[in-house]
């Protein structure tokens, strides 16, 4: 009986081994942006209408009640010049990408508790996705780029 084991057990592994090989080289990697992950910039911007009451975007933009937010994403959370951050932001250490935008954007004052941002966060992954696409548009001087 350990011989008809041993042979199920060796057809098994050289079935199912050679499939997850082949599996894992066409699976993208973990976080790996994919065309349906890239986002649609376009609906992007609709979301961002709940933004723009306080941020704005493009080569005019100023602050206002919270700061511009071109060139968003590789800029130190806290930084944009002449800007009076909250001590909650002016503390912090992080450099803006769309990993830690994700968890921030989906409840703000969870995550930088003290901040004045009184946005209560979005919290369809999708909505989040398209916000991320329309940011990544503008360069730090506002003009887009994609």
């Amino acid at each position: 009986m350990a011989f008809n084991f041993r042979m199920i057990l060796a057809a098994t592994v050289a079935v199912v081994v050679p499939a997850a090989a082949a599996m894992a080289q066409t699976a993208p990697a973990p976080g790996a942006a994919t065309p349906a992950a890239a986002g649609d910039a376009a609906a992007g911007e609709r979301v961002f209408a709940q933004c723009r009451a306080c941020h704005q975007m493009g080569p005019t933009a100023r602050a206002g009640v919270g700061p511009p937010l071109n060139g968003l994403f590789g800029r130190k959370a806290g930084s944009f010049p002449n800007f009076n951050y909250s001590p909650a932001y002016r503390s912090l250490d992080k450099t803006w990408d769309e990993a830690n935008f994700r968890v921030y954007i989906r409840n703000p004052r969870e995550v930088t508790p003290g901040t004045r941002m009184v946005f209560s966060g979005l919290r369809d992954e999708t909505q989040i996705t398209n916000l991320i696409a329309y940011l990544k548009q503008f360069n730090a001087e506002g003009q887009r780029t994609q």
